[in-house]
């Protein structure tokens, strides 16, 4: 059942983060490493609250569409348990890696059965399950139709030019997906899976749209946007679980031990955290610190979090 919220009480915490962030000068590193992301302009930050049972609450460049990165790997993840359930797991694991998000050392040491579906190797597996079974073409990615669905925006899309920098930078990715074919764990063409993986990466989306396609897991599987998600209140549990756990990369502890509540983070600076009966909370600042996550992004929502209460601990 939702909790009860002040309004008024979110959206002046939301103006004074803004306004705060705004002045901060450590703000980290845009992504360099996709060349497309390193020309996104660094003084930018947007937060948005999307409560259970209202309109989402927003502060800053909210409205601004950015890359979603490795957020998307949530939606992926509820594609997969769509069609084939806890089978996924016999094919990925469920445990935090300790190791970076492209690390292709524990892969090698596990046999090809990457630690969790929130790192590359990880996700690489989600989008081959995903395409036994849907098309991953041109303007039909069943990623993207969840996020547009969740979201109430017919007018997401992938940005074509992060995707042809992602192809083009992409071979670390296509190396571990090549080994985990060796390995015999992926099924599928692997430049069809990569480009499929690099397809969903690239959704761009506002910090109001993510927070609105994010709400449904703080429902506990139910209501509407459960329903359209697909989720029950089992599986619910599960994926903020593995985001509490894995999402934010190798510093999904520390994230954990700062934040108290499941988030996920992408390289783009975007980061989802999950206050459960009350909503989502997506903050976005390009700069990232050592580990892939937004610097911004994760005080914001720190901050956010601790003032108002939210923790599942």
């Amino acid at each position: 059942m939702p909790k009860q919220i002040d309004i008024a009480k979110i959206q002046s915490a939301l103006d004074d983060i803004a306004s705060r962030m705004a002045g901060e000068s450590d703000r980290g590193e845009v992504a360099s490493y996709i060349p497309e992301l390193s020309r996104v302009p660094l003084n930018q930050f947007g937060i948005a609250v999307a409560p259970l049972n209202g309109p989402p609450i927003f502060a800053g460049d909210a409205d601004v569409p950015f890359s979603i990165q490795s957020i998307s790997k949530v939606f992926a993840l509820v594609v997969a348990l769509g069609h084939v359930g806890a089978t996924l797991w016999r094919r990925v694991g469920r445990e935090p890696s300790g190791d970076p998000f492209n690390s292709i050392v524990q892969l090698e040491f596990e046999r090809g059965k990457p630690r969790n579906p929130f790192i590359n190797p990880g996700a690489i597996v989600v989008s081959d399950v995903i395409l036994e079974h849907e098309s991953g073409e041109f303007g039909r990615h069943p990623v993207l139709e969840l996020c547009r669905r969740l979201a109430d925006a017919p007018d997401i899309s992938v940005d074509e030019e992060v995707f042809a920098s992602e192809v083009k930078t992409g071979d670390r990715n296509r190396a571990l997906a090549y080994f985990m074919l060796a390995e015999g764990n992926i099924k599928g063409e692997v430049k069809k899976v990569t480009e499929s993986y690099f397809r969903q990466c690239s959704i761009a989306m506002t910090c109001r749209q993510l927070a609105e396609a994010t709400r449904f897991l703080a429902s506990g599987g139910e209501g509407p946007d459960a329903e359209i998600a697909g989720v029950t209140p089992e599986r619910t549990r599960r994926i903020n679980a593995l985001m509490m756990t894995c999402g934010c990369y190798d510093a999904s502890g520390e994230v954990a031990f700062r934040i108290g509540l499941p988030c996920k983070s992408g390289v783009g600076g975007g980061v989802v955290a999950i206050a459960p009966s009350v909503g989502s909370i997506v903050a976005w600042s390009p700069g990232l610190d050592e580990k892939g996550n937004s610097v911004l992004a994760l005080k914001a929502i720190e901050e956010l979090a601790h003032g108002l209460g939210w923790s599942v601990f």
